[in-house]
């Protein structure tokens, strides 16, 4: 298993990383702990998680279950050292967590001890803000994105405090590392700048969608993580199982997202089947499961530090990790890019 840097902490993950927002509601902690097994036995060292999951659906009642289930496998093995673990705080508007306050010097503290003790570690090695307080173009706000609304100096008075905080939690050695999710490239550099300037943790990673559908990434954030080092936590690399080919003609699977979610939070699009068809077809014509070569082409991107997938089931993710090494020709870059020109922003 490849291992790439995580930032500048010095801390190093595996190109695939496990998922964990369905343990608790489509994965029992039966099948979740067999995932945690297989993917450290494959060399998988790398488990994201976060106090709002499980998903599919969110709800207050079943928060932190995920972060539970995964502190009840570190009691249970003793094996938390083995692995990079990271978590996230979530941010403002969701009521199911703290009536959607949202991320404060205040809050901090508090959210990171509900995930120690849920997770049953005396560590996070990698905390994340899950989206910005000021908004976010991701899940398909990119169409109607208005970046205004806030007061700069209020954002970056809390931006600073924040970091105050952070910076208190790495003392004490509640937390290793920080990272930042569904942000933008403005947001990522006043972090960046913050931290340089009053001494609060430097932000080590950014996890947004990315996948052969969702290229948002590829301009001005792929430019900050490369100068930066701040490499690209990509979640959804499959675009929710469309690159599969399994919703393909109308199909909906039992138990699969989309019995959950039909719209697939946006994605499911007229546009995005013909855009599926034209890299399953390139899939085939080169005897490549269609699952591994979504995963190998994020792995050839100059900023990607790994790619998390979600396992519904264990056997998709013994799916997954057989493909772990897979590697493209350039014939088959070629040809995605051609795809990708065809079939741009299908969602």
């Amino acid at each position: 298993m490849k291992m790439n840097p995580l930032g500048r902490t010095g801390m190093e993950v595996s190109q695939i990383c496990l998922g964990t927002m369905t343990f608790g509601t489509q994965t029992d902690e039966v099948d979740a702990h067999a995932q945690i097994d297989a993917a450290l036995a494959a060399g998988v060292n790398f488990l994201d998680t976060a106090e709002m999951y499980p998903v599919n659906p969110i709800s207050a009642e079943t928060v932190g279950d995920s972060e539970a289930i995964i502190g009840n496998w570190n009691a249970r093995t003793g094996r938390r050292a083995e692995y990079i673990l990271a978590t996230k705080h979530s941010g403002e508007g969701l009521q199911a967590v703290r009536e959607g306050a949202p991320i404060t010097a205040k809050t901090i503290p508090a959210t990171i001890e509900g995930s120690l003790r849920r997770l049953k570690t005396d560590y996070i090695d990698l905390y994340q803000f899950h989206w910005p307080n000021r908004g976010s173009y991701m899940f398909r706000k990119n169409w109607q994105y208005d970046p205004g609304g806030n007061d700069r100096a209020e954002v970056l008075d809390n931006m600073a405090e924040c970091l105050e905080a952070l910076k208190a939690q790495v003392d004490r050695g509640n937390i290793r590392a920080f990272g930042l999710s569904n942000e933008s490239a403005w947001g990522t550099a006043q972090w960046l700048r913050l931290a340089e300037e009053n001494g609060g943790p430097r932000v080590a990673s950014i996890q947004n969608e990315y996948s052969l559908l969702c290229r948002l990434y590829d301009t001005d954030l792929a430019e900050l993580s490369l100068y930066e080092d701040v490499g690209l936590l990509a979640f959804s690399p499959l675009a929710t199982g469309l690159l599969t080919g399994k919703y393909q003609d109308g199909a909906v699977p039992e138990a699969s997202r989309k019995t959950l979610s039909p719209e697939l939070g946006g994605r499911d699009t007229d546009r995005v089947y013909p855009a599926v068809a034209a890299y399953l077809e390139i899939a085939a014509r080169h005897g490549l499961d269609p699952v591994h070569m979504a995963l190998a082409w994020c792995h050839t991107r100059p900023f990607m530090a790994s790619a998390i997938f979600g396992a519904t089931t264990l056997a998709q993710l013994e799916h997954v990790l057989a493909g772990a090494d897979v590697t493209l020709s350039q014939e088959v870059l070629e040809e995605i890019d051609v795809a990708h020109r065809a079939h741009p922003m299908p969602y």
